[in-house]
């Protein structure tokens, strides 16, 4: 997120104590991707670019459109470039591609279905428009992946309010399997994440597809699930697992309808994955916008504290509901770099 504000708004930064604390502190290989990916996308200078590097020092150059490819050489995850890339070219001279690579369902990370069924409707009212087309899956450790964006430039992004979030309307989702693995697997899971979900919501209208992604369109074994609550008012909240070695296909199931469920109690209009990836969109705007949502998650927090270091927008958190959520409200006075 910083690096992305960086080049947008042509402030040069110093990054250090990089994932201190971790098990393996410093950049890793998708991390490394992605910084690299902006720095070609404005034709930055980058210091300290290397894996395991704990400090960067980033001196940004002009956003330029183009087509722009990126192979994290794991199975890092492409939702974390798209999310450093998008917010870059949104406000490029034109309009732009980018030709990804590396795991599209990842631990940890935004599967590749999440940004196409939750992030990409959500972010069409700041007016954002791209499309993302999944081309192969790519699972740890191979990797392999594949996934290709196009994006439109804008000239403003527009302030939004999701402060209602209405009753529950319908529950969808997606149960898949790839490689070796087989289609039982996902009929499983989704057996398994309906009897959990009707267990709460028994008038619920719930429809799980369950497919086995042919050979040719993935890389290595995978499995997992996705699922999508819609609201009468439009909202979308959505939960996601990925199978665990030595976890049931039952198990991984009923984790995602309990993901589900505590969002959907919570009463906020967008779940606790998505909150901190509109943090960077509300502080782009050009005015204020509210969201309701649960509690604050600590990537929450963080994306708050470093969108208000980098640029003039200004947060309020308003706790609503008790403590069962919050809401988040951004003055947003950002201009980016011409």
């Amino acid at each position: 997120m910083a690096i992305a504000l960086s080049a947008l708004s042509g402030k040069p930064i110093r990054v250090c104590n990089i994932r201190a604390g971790r098990s393996k502190p410093g950049l890793r290989p998708q991390h490394l991707a992605g910084i690299k990916l902006v720095q070609e996308m404005c034709r930055g200078k980058l210091q300290g670019g290397e894996i395991g590097s704990t400090q960067i020092v980033f001196r940004p150059g002009q956003i330029g459109a183009g087509d722009y490819t990126r192979d994290t050489g794991t199975a890092g995850s492409v939702g974390l470039l798209v999310q450093v890339a998008l917010p870059c070219l949104l406000f490029a001279d034109g309009s732009s591609t980018l030709t990804l690579r590396g795991g599209t369902d990842a631990s940890m990370a935004p599967p590749v279905d999440y940004t196409i069924m939750l992030l990409r409707p959500t972010l069409k009212l700041f007016g954002v428009d791209f499309d993302l087309e999944l081309i192969k899956r790519g699972f740890y450790p191979k990797g392999g992946g594949v996934v290709k964006v196009l994006v439109e430039p804008l000239v403003s992004l527009k302030p939004i309010e999701l402060l209602d979030r209405g009753n529950l309307v319908s529950i969808t989702g997606l149960s898949y399997v790839a490689g070796t693995l087989p289609i039982r697997v996902a009929y499983l899971a989704a057996e398994s994440a309906i009897k959990s979900l009707l267990s709460r919501y028994k008038q619920a209208e719930v429809s799980i597809d369950r497919i086995k992604v042919p050979s040719e369109q993935s890389v290595g074994n995978g499995n997992g699930i996705i699922l999508i609550a819609k609201t009468s008012t439009g909202c979308l909240l959505g939960s996601t697992v990925l199978y665990e070695k030595g976890a049931t296909s039952e198990s991984a199931g009923q984790s995602a309808a309990v993901d589900l469920v505590r969002n959907l109690e919570h009463g906020g209009c967008v779940d606790d994955h998505l909150q901190d990836q509109l943090i960077l969109f509300m502080a782009l705007c050009e005015g204020t916008s509210k969201i309701r949502c649960g509690p604050l998650t600590m990537h929450t927090r963080t994306a708050i504290h470093v969108a208000q270091l980098m640029t003039e927008a200004a947060f309020k958190v308003v706790e609503s509901d008790g403590d069962k959520n919050v809401i988040v409200e951004c003055h947003g006075r950002f201009s980016p770099r011409q």
